[in-house]
């Protein structure tokens, strides 16, 4: 199946529980010139039963859409407020994506190579009236 990049284009939010009972929320921001930037906040549950943050990562880079293959190439990191070039001869920042569900509200993909799924829905920029 073929999809309208341009459908990607704007804010994207996510929230799910990770291996370890820990949440994660992603802010996906997909740029018109292929460009992205990530944040990712991991949060546990402390002591007095609030919500702790115990790390937030930014990350910057390239992406694409090709038919049904959504892919990203991360190039730079942001750790406490600090820009860091990101490894590129590592291969754990380039990863490819098969687009399941894709609307002007909802991007549903699966990682090529674990098969995690994740559902990302659209971050209205403009709140309407009914």
């Amino acid at each position: 199946m073929i999809y309208e990049r341009a459908l990607l284009f704007g804010r994207w939010f996510r929230e799910g529980v990770d291996d370890q009972n820990r949440k994660i929320i992603e802010y996906a921001q997909l740029n018109a010139d292929g460009s992205f930037e990530f944040n990712f906040i991991t949060l546990k549950i402390n002591a007095a039963e609030q919500e702790e943050v115990v790390e937030q990562v930014a990350e910057l880079g390239d992406w694409g859409l090709v038919a049904d293959i959504h892919f990203t190439i991360t190039k730079n990191e942001v750790l406490d407020e600090q820009l860091y070039a990101a490894d590129l001869n590592d291969s754990n920042n380039y990863h490819a994506y098969r687009v399941i569900q894709l609307t002007h509200q909802v991007f549903e993909y699966q990682h090529i190579e674990t098969k995690e799924i994740f559902k990302m829905r659209k971050v209205a920029d403009h709140i309407g009236h009914c």
